[in-house]
Parts: structure tokens; sequence; C-alpha cells
């Protein structure tokens, strides 16, 4: 077994945050070899090898490939995309780990995982570590909010036509927990790092906390245009995430989220754990807008 070495699982970048890329990245600079696990060789992945990191290609549904990519691991880093197939995915993972003595692995959920957690997603994920956890492989689990690029993908195209947010979240005074993808990735990597961590210890990863108000203003600020929130119904956000490709499982954690989000009481903070396990302060929403406005600039129409 190659000391140190860390699988990386994601690490190509997909349609969400990207954790994995950015995790490879910074393990390698911190001179800490990857095994970078991807879906397919690409640009993508070649960009991670000229970083240094080994690439094994595979599929988290193929035992065999999985099994491949783990040989002469320590540590893993398990992030799943927001899709089908999570039990089955953490099952082959774990089993394979634990073959592989594995004694570190480090998995991405939702900041809220229990039984009766208010979306579908959030129920497997609570199911999802526990098997981690049985395994006997060092378990962690980093607690993320909604990403500052999920945020992105939801708002830049209508902000961009006409200055428009529409999202089933109820009144202005709704608030919502948010956080940079790179922040996650800095405590996962934090973690993976680290000489010593507790088995089933948790990471919450919060970096902004903002009313829908406060986000209207964000982007009315940094953009320097009006742009306003226009409430739609449940069922019509969904028809449209459908019909711009998102896949089932995904609208049907989405929704229920929202639904949670609007009822919600609960009283959300900006964690520590960025700062103290991360190393920096957290990255805030509007910085985050600044740093990509191009995604929301105003699209010349066409005669």
């Amino acid at each position: 077994m190659e000391e140190g070495l860390v699988l990386v699982t994601g690490a190509a970048g997909g349609l969400q945050g990207q954790t994995g890329r950015h995790v490879s990245e910074l393990l390698l600079a911190r001179g800490i070899p990857v095994r970078a696990f991807v879906r397919k060789l690409d640009e993508r992945s070649e960009r991670l090898r000229g970083l240094g990191a080994e690439v094994a290609e595979g599929d988290f549904h193929d035992y065999h490939s999985v099994e491949r990519a783990m040989r002469g691991v320590s540590s893993v880093y398990f992030a799943y995309p927001v899709q089908e197939g999570l039990l089955e995915a953490t099952a082959i993972m774990a089993d394979a780990a634990r073959n592989a003595g594995v004694t570190r692995l480090v998995d991405l959920v939702m900041l809220v995982s229990s039984p009766d957690a208010p979306t579908p997603r959030m129920r497997e994920n609570y199911l999802s570590e526990r098997m981690f956890e049985w395994a006997g492989v060092g378990a962690a689990h980093v607690r993320a909010t909604v990403f500052y690029e999920n945020m992105r993908a939801l708002t830049a195209a209508t902000v961009a036509r006409d200055g428009s947010i529409f999202l089933p979240w109820g009144r202005e005074t709704t608030v919502v927990p948010l956080v940079s993808a790179r922040d996650v990735a800095r405590v996962a990597a934090g973690v993976l790092a680290s000489p010593s961590v507790t088995p089933g210890a948790a990471f919450s990863v919060i970096g902004d906390v903002l009313s829908l108000r406060d986000i209207v203003g964000t982007f009315t600020r940094v953009l320097g245009r009006d742009v306003r929130y226009l409430e739609i119904p449940d069922q019509t956000w969904a028809d449209v995430a459908l019909a711009h490709g998102f896949n089932n499982h995904a609208v049907e954690h989405l929704t229920k989220l929202w639904q949670s989000i609007r009822a919600s009481t609960e009283e959300f903070d900006v964690t520590d754990t960025i700062r103290e396990i991360g190393g920096q302060d957290p990255m805030s929403f509007e910085t985050f807008v600044r740093e990509h406005q191009s995604a929301f600039a105003q699209r010349a129409v066409a005669a």
C-alpha cells in the first residue's frame, strides 16, 4: 500500500459542485498522492494526470472497477451525485474499501441526515453513512448545505434573461443556508489529511446564511441592475426542472427540500469548520456572485 494514497471519486467534476476535482487539487498541492476515480478518460482526467494524480477509469456500480481502483489505497473521498443508485454504490465502495484495508473514508452528505429527514436523498444519506460505519473503514461525514454553484444553476439563465428568479421558496423572508463547493472541498481535504479523526465524526459546513431578500439584494448590488423574485408552485418548478434535464431523483429531492426550507423555523449559523479544518474563512455568497458575474450577464438578443 502506498502510504497516504487517497482515492477521490467524482474527481473529473460533474454538473454540481465538483468537490471531487477540488479535493484532488487540494490534496495534490499538499503533496498527498491521489488516485482520481473518473467515469471516462477525457481532457478533465488528463488535466488531473498533469497535476500528478493517478487516474482510474470506472463506474460506481461496477464492483470490479471499484475494486481495482481501491488497490493500495489508504483513504477515500466518496461523493455520489444527486441521482439514483446511492445505496448500491455505497455497498460496493464499503466492501471494496474494507477488503483493501482502508482506514479513513470521508463521504459528502446532506446537512440533515436521519431516518425522518424531509427528502428521500437525505434519508438515503443516513443509511449510506451507517453502511460505511459498519464497514469499519474509519468513516467520517462532511455535511454540506445548498451549494452556491447550485444557486447559480437554478437562477443564472433567468437572471441573465430578464432579471428574474423563479423558485417555490415562499416569502422573501425565507432563510437559506448556503456554502461554496470549494469550501466544502477544503473541509473534506482537511479531514482526509488530518493525523487523527474519530470514526463516525460529522462536520457540518455552512458558509453563509441569507434570506431570499438578501439573495435578491446581492444579485442587484453586484450586477448593477434590478433583480426580482417571483414565487412559482412546486409542480411548475418541477416540470421546468425536468424539461431542462434534471433527473427525477434530483427533482424529487429538491422539491421536498424547498418545501422544508420555506416551512423551517430553524436558525442556522455559519460553521467554524471551514476556518478550523479548511484553513480559511468561508467565501461569502456575494464574493461567489462577483467571481461568476459572467454567468448572470445579460445576453444580447439576435434580431
